[in-house]
């Protein structure tokens, strides 16, 4: 039997940016659009373009998508005007997105308190604005806020709003369980009701977590014939939050339940990269990553107990329900020095270092990332420093270069009367044993520092015209006036590649100076640079 297409829909940049503390900048947002098109997903939902400078700014500069449909979100026109006649809807036309996503009120509740008019003229405004959308040769979505409590209120009304707008050439009328107070069961049954009377391959779902089952509602839905599915990275999402994509597509593409009755656009082999994904938006956010998140966390496939890890070493499928390497992540054994050394491994081959499980090297580069780790390193979302890291212990390459001094001063008002710098570095560097004295003057200590450091770097000096400091992220590991400072630094060259570095220390400009040294040494090595002598 042939599989149906079961369509998936990310909405991390616009419902997901409802999270308190999540303010997406205009390159944050290209920087996961691309990642997610990247992976493949069907639809990614960029944001509400008119609402915001930062969401009209990006539909203005929109990515390039190669496998996704780029989404505008916005709402249906008012009751008392024409469609043509709404800003705010032929604004979001004139984008020319592949798609736009209208919220529609589908409780007749609501219809009555928030819009004030009549069902009939709540109808129209489905109707209306699908119609303008579709005669403009771009796709029709329209999201049913508060569905459920609409449906449980007055189903005929509910179901009226579905219709108008599939007759008026909706692609999709997404079920929207807006205030996640739905369970399973009861999403199960409603979504079978509406796929008895509407095709199931134009009815999507959406939840939010407020009991905790948003994925357990997403699959019910599906159970029950929905076939586009809404969710997030990580679960963002307002309040607490939406439907983690990130548990949600490995569920879809390893459970046999699933993966043998539908066609999803990601392969096995796409998944792989999940976890960099759920990454990278935690380190866009500079934000813990959850170490207990299921499929993706460090501890999602770790062992401690003593008889769970007798029988993991003999079968792993007895406490682990999928293989961690699916989704890119490993298993950790944490009481034994060997599961340690396999850990060590699978983090080599993923930056592409092949090492024989022999080697006696290894038990070297381990001690020192567990040093490192315990002094506060963190390289999971800072892999060119692991890198860098196991090279010089591996491989014996050396440092392009060292910094035998260095000092910063930082003074009120300007030091240069053309442009307003406060802070100046001085930098002594030996390269290929020879001194070489730099000044920079910046707008802060750190980017003097970079300054400094890149203004003279002798024979490496054209290596460095295209680098690019992204991103500067700091964290205080902990409290007090001797806290520790993580500090990871996210550079760019000049093809648009990116790579992380990480630097700690008691004292915030040497832990940048190590992230920054970090970065210099590896876009050399990337770029190939001749090694020292």
């Amino acid at each position: 039997m042939a599989r149906e297409k079961l369509y998936i829909f990310d909405t991390t940049l616009r419902d997901g940016q409802q999270t308190q503390g999540v303010d997406f900048s205009v390159q944050d947002k290209i920087i996961i659009s691309e990642a997610l098109d990247k992976f493949g997903l069907d639809y990614i939902e960029g944001g509400w373009p008119g609402a915001n400078p930062t969401d009209t700014k990006f539909f203005e500069s929109r990515p390039k998508l190669r496998n996704s449909k780029f989404t505008a979100f916005g709402m249906t026109k008012r009751a008392g005007r024409s469609a043509d006649n709404d800003p705010q809807l032929r604004a979001l036309i004139d984008t020319n997105s592949d798609s736009i996503c209208l919220v529609a009120k589908t409780w007749d509740y609501h219809v009555d308190v928030a819009l004030g008019v009549t069902l009939e003229e709540n109808l129209k405004s489905i109707e209306d604005s699908v119609k303008s959308i579709h005669e403009n040769n771009i796709e029709p979505i329209i999201d049913c806020e508060h569905f459920f409590d609409g449906f449980k209120s007055n189903n005929d009304f509910s179901f009226s709003c579905i219709e108008s707008a599939l007759n008026s050439g909706a692609r999709w009328v997404v079920l929207c369980d807006t205030n996640g107070g739905t369970l399973p069961s009861e999403i199960f049954e409603i979504v079978t009701q509406v796929c008895s009377r509407f095709p199931g391959e134009k009815i999507g779902i959406h939840t939010h977590n407020d009991t905790d089952n948003a994925v357990a509602n997403s699959l019910a839905a599906i159970d029950g014939g929905a076939r586009q599915l809404q969710g997030t990275l990580n679960g963002l999402g307002e309040r607490c939050g939406n439907a983690n994509l990130i548990s949600l597509l490995p569920t879809l593409i390893l459970k046999d339940r699933y993966s043998s009755n539908y066609d999803i656009s990601i392969s096995k082999d796409d998944l792989k990269n999940i976890k960099n994904i759920s990454l990278l938006l935690d380190d866009i956010l500079n934000r813990q990553p959850n170490k207990h998140q299921p499929y993706v966390g460090d501890n999602a496939f770790a062992h401690k107990g003593g008889l769970h890890v007798s029988a993991v070493m003999k079968d792993p499928s007895t406490y682990e329900h999928v293989s961690p390497e699916d989704i890119g992540n490993n298993r950790k054994i944490l009481v034994s020095n060997q599961a340690g050394k396999s850990n060590l491994l699978s983090r080599l081959s993923s930056v592409g270092i092949n090492v024989d499980d022999k080697d006696e090297r290894l038990g070297d580069l381990l001690e020192v990332v567990k040093e490192k780790e315990f002094n506060g390193y963190s390289y999971d979302g800072a892999g060119a420093s692991f890198e860098l890291l196991a090279k010089n212990i591996l491989d014996n390459v050396p440092n392009f270069f060292t910094v035998e001094d260095y000092s910063i001063s930082i003074k009120k008002g300007q030091i240069s009367k053309e442009v307003a710098f406060n802070s100046e570095a001085k930098v002594i560097l030996n390269i290929d044993g020879r001194q070489i004295e730099s000044t920079g003057l910046g707008n802060g200590p750190v980017n003097a520092l970079d300054k400094a450091l890149r203004t003279d770097l002798g024979i490496f000096d054209k290596y460095m015209k295209d680098l690019i400091l992204v991103d500067y992220k700091v964290r205080i590991l902990n409290g007090g006036t001797e806290a520790t400072t993580r500090v990871v630094i996210e550079s760019k060259d000049g093809e648009g590649k990116s790579w992380f570095t990480v630097g700690v220390s008691p004292n915030i400009v040497d832990a940048s100076l190590k992230a920054l040294m970090d970065s210099i040494q590896y876009k050399l090595i990337k770029d190939g640079a001749p090694q020292p002598k």
